[in-house]
């Protein structure tokens, strides 16, 4: 990820690092010093290099002018911690501080990562296609086809009136996204809606923190957390069905959503949660909460929801190993804990949201409830 960036002597000075402890860094998009990993990833570093500098200077005794070369001695000093994040520098040029300050957080959180350079590739139909892709997908026109489609899809599948509801919970789930990204400072392209796989929130930026993917991702299902609970109001103040089947199927798929499944929604949170825990007691504590999670799904009947925890459990586990080669910035103590209460909320709102329904005796009702326990 990206630690530092700033100006050193008209040309930019980047630092990169991971959670693994190697550190790199860039004058001019030039390696000029690294540090290996090591297993303490943290505390004081010095990179240091040489820069010269030539120098035209007028010889007394013979009159003509001489390139003088002249060493310049560049140090950066670091000292970064990871968990709460703080990263403080000093810059100095020739033992001159000419920089200095501290990163936290939201400055990650903030900043636009070096893009490297690419070199122009030569002319091709896969190109061209590529090319033709990102054009189209760029569109605005693209996002009515979709919706179109998707509208005469689930309208064969179901009906006219159920296509227009469940297309509107899945605007309603994907604008949640959007609106996180947007409080992060991200562009967004907006939401596309592909038949018969939900809908995308797209942005043309790449995240930097766990926090973020967290609040991105758990934003989405809290909006429609939202949409459920306004459906079930509106169902008991007119007693008109539609709005209790809005209020259950849109809990069902935001609550699909939220299953520790990779790409799902919940695969993203639980993955940050579990990812940002360095000690091997993390781990176990996860763990645990999923094994935990898998046998009150299964005492309550809901076999399917177990099963498919148990999996998304196993995932995790098995990448937990890889966390160090990440690029985003890992939650702290708080965030992890923040995090898993949010996350845990939210699942079990939109549980009772399905059993509350499902209690009023009504087939179509209780079809939610049905899934959950095949």
């Amino acid at each position: 990820m990206e630690l530092l960036k700033i100006d050193c002597l008209g040309k930019s000075l980047r630092l990169e690092g991971s959670l693994a402890g190697w550190q790199q860094l860039f004058w001019d998009n030039n390696l000029v010093s690294q540090k290996a990993a090591s297993v303490d990833n943290g505390g004081l570093k010095v990179h240091e290099f040489e820069l010269t500098q030539q120098r035209s200077q007028l010889a007394s005794d013979t009159g003509e002018t001489q390139v003088l070369e002249h060493k310049i001695l560049v140090r950066l000093e670091t000292d970064v911690v990871w968990q709460p994040f703080r990263f403080d520098y000093r810059l100095l040029v020739d033992e001159e501080v000419i920089a200095q300050g501290t990163r936290t957080e939201k400055d990650i959180e903030r900043q636009t990562p070096e893009v490297p350079v690419t070199n122009p590739q030569k002319f091709s139909f896969v190109g061209l296609a590529s090319l033709g892709f990102k054009l189209l997908k760029s569109a605005k026109v693209i996002k009515v086809v979709l919706a179109g489609a998707s509208v005469a899809a689930y309208s064969w599948l179901f009906s006219f009136q159920f296509a227009l509801a469940l297309i509107a919970c899945l605007v309603f789930h994907e604008y949640g996204h959007i609106r996180a990204m947007k409080y992060f400072g991200m562009k967004t392209k907006g939401i596309y809606l592909i038949p018969f796989m939900g809908g995308l929130a797209l942005s043309d930026e790449k995240i930097n923190t766990r926090w973020q993917d967290v609040v991105i991702s758990i934003m989405g299902p809290t909006f429609g957390l939202l949409m459920s609970v306004g459906s079930l109001i509106a169902y008991h103040l007119t007693d008109n069905v539609f709005f209790a089947g809005l209020a259950a199927f849109n809990a069902l798929l935001n609550l699909f959503n939220l299953l520790p499944i990779l790409p799902l929604d919940g695969g993203h949170i639980l993955k940050s949660i579990s990812f940002s825990m360095n000690s091997i007691m993390g781990l176990i504590a996860c763990v645990i909460g999923a094994a935990f999670g898998v046998y009150i799904s299964y005492t309550l009947g809901l076999a399917l929801l177990g099963f498919l925890l148990l999996i998304g459990s196993l995932e995790i586990v098995f990448e937990w190993r890889t966390r160090h080669q990440s690029h985003l910035l890992p939650l702290d103590r708080y965030g992890q804990i923040f995090s898993t209460i949010w996350y845990l909320v939210t699942v079990a709102a939109l549980v009772g949201i399905i059993w509350h329904l499902a209690g009023t005796g009504d087939d179509m009702l209780s079809l939610p409830l049905h899934i959950l326990r095949s």
